[in-house]
Parts: structure tokens; C-alpha cells; sequence
């Protein structure tokens, strides 16, 4: 059988850091969270089946088998980004191009986009499906909704609101934190674990994803107990298909940017009428 190929991020990761020799150097770099970066190399390791680096308390060394596959990796990424140079990165004047994760188009764009297409009627609009903010550098788009740190997309990014964490849950499941499955969001910051820290608990999660929006697809199967962004939860917790899991609100350090093209009169209005539906 031939063996699943490591999802490119986790290849991202490992070559930044290979380069900076940090963990946080390469999370700035490529606009994740360290403890993401961490999470992707330490799966990058146990797919291949060897270490990549040794971590020591003052910093990171590249071990014999990082430094064998790192040229490679470099190499490939390189050639992956003139290729995809070539195709289909530059905005149509006559299409709104949008670039933002599953989650947010699913859970905050689509169940009011009718309402903006009715507005404008004679506006195309293009959807590029993102997860990191890194996979923000490979597009350019009119309209991009990345997450994670007003740090990591300047003073002119707008934090969408409400941004904190609720705790989801199925109307179906009965069990309280305590006692039920919990779901976890990899590569964020703010989780369970500070939950229980803040709450005086200590939760541990049994299933873990790459998203709010797939935490908050297993909490409505009734799989257990997902904490997700507010903002996503917003609508769906309207719908009865979830129900609040306990009061607390859990402030977040990170949270949905909106950056737009101020030049380009749609992406203006698109991102004014997506303030608007929020609020």
C-alpha cells in the first residue's frame, strides 16, 4: 500500500523552522501559532517515523534526518510556488474574490449571502477556501477573512465581533463538560486547556480537529462538547441545532480578521454589509 502523503502544511512548518531554528520564529513567519507549528511538525515526525529535530531548552538542532529532507522540502516548495504563479491568482475585475476558511464562508457568509446578492445582483463572487494564514500569501483575493492575532495582520485589519470562545453542545447530549466527550481545536491558542484554568477544571479533550467549523459539525452529530468562536456559533445556536454547554464566555486571544482592497468599490461594500450583518 502506498503511504498518504503529509498535508502540506505540516512540510510548511517544518522547513520554516528548520531555517529559524524556533518554533516561534517560524510560527511569526508563516502566520501560525507556535503551538500549531509544534503540533505540525511533531505529526510530520511520526508520519515519517523519525525525529527532525532535538528540542532543547535554549532552542532547536536539526537532527542528520532533518537536514536530509529539508533541501527537499525547500526545493519542492519553491517549485509549487512558481507553478501555481501561473494560474488563476489574479483578481477578474468583473468577480468579488473572497478568500477565507471553510468555517467562516459556511457558518458566517453563506447564511446571508442571499441577502447581499439580492443587493447586488450583478456581482460575481469566487470563493478560495483557506485554513492557516500562511495559505493567505499564496492567493490575492479582495476580500480576506484569515485568524488569528491583530499582530500578525496589522493595525488595518478589523476583528470581526463577538470573538470570545462559547462552549456548544448538541440539544440531543445530556452529559455536562465534566462528563462528556470533549472537542478540541488544534493550532489555536485559547483552548480547553485555558478554559479549565479560567473555570478552575480540568478538561480533557478525546477528539481534535483542524476547525471551528468541523469542532461545530461533531458537537451538532452530538459527538460531544465542541468550544468554538462565538461569531461562528452565532446563527447555528439560533437554529436550536446547538444549545449553550455552560455560561462562560472565554476571552480570545485571536480571532476572525477582515482585510479588504479599499480601491475595489465591491470589496468596500461587501465588507461594509458583512460589518452591518454581524452586528
Amino acid at each position: 500500500m502506498v503511504k498518504a502523503l503529509p498535508p502540506l502544511a505540516w512540510f510548511r512548518a517544518f522547513e520554516a523552522a528548520a531555517r529559524r531554528l524556533s518554533f516561534t520564529a517560524a510560527a511569526e513567519e508563516i502566520g501560525m501559532t507556535q503551538s500549531a507549528v509544534s503540533q505540525h511538525i511533531k505529526s510530520l515526525e511520526t508520519s515519517l517515523g523519525v525525529a527532525l529535530f532535538i528540542r532543547r531548552a535554549r532552542g532547536l538542532s536539526i537532527t542528520d534526518d532533518g537536514r536530509k529532507l529539508l533541501p527537499q522540502v525547500s526545493l519542492a516548495l519553491e517549485t509549487l510556488t512558481l507553478a501555481a504563479r501561473n494560474f488563476g491568482t489574479v483578481p477578474s475585475k468583473n468577480i468579488l474574490t473572497i478568500a477565507t476558511s471553510v468555517s467562516v464562508a459556511q457558518w458566517i457568509i453563506f447564511p446571508r449571502l442571499k441577502e447581499f446578492t439580492n443587493k447586488y445582483p450583478n456581482t460575481a463572487i469566487r470563493f478560495l477556501s483557506t485554513i492557516w494564514p500562511d495559505d493567505f500569501h499564496t492567493v490575492r483575493a479582495d476580500v480576506e477573512i484569515p485568524f488569528g492575532s491583530q499582530k500578525q495582520f496589522g493595525s488595518n485589519a478589523i476583528k470581526l465581533e463577538p470573538s470570545g470562545l462559547i462552549a456548544v453542545k448538541s440539544p440531543k447530549l445530556k452529559d455536562d463538560i465534566e462528563k462528556s466527550v470533549l472537542i478540541e481545536t488544534v493550532g489555536i491558542s485559547d483552548g480547553w486547556k485555558l478554559w479549565g484554568e479560567v473555570i478552575g477544571s480540568n478538561p480533557k479533550p478525546k477528539i481534535f480537529v483542524d476547525s471551528y467549523g468541523a469542532a461545530m459539525n461533531l458537537a451538532i452529530q452530538a459527538n460531544g462538547i465542541a468550544l468554538v468562536s462565538n461569531i461562528l456559533a452565532k446563527d447555528v445556536l439560533s437554529t436550536g441545532k446547538l444549545v449553550i454547554a455552560d455560561k462562560n464566555i472565554l476571552p480570545c486571544n485571536e480571532g476572525y480578521y477582515l482585510r479588504f482592497n479599499d480601491k475595489n468599490l465591491i470589496a468596500v461594500q461587501f465588507s461594509e454589509w458583512l460589518k452591518n450583518s454581524l452586528i
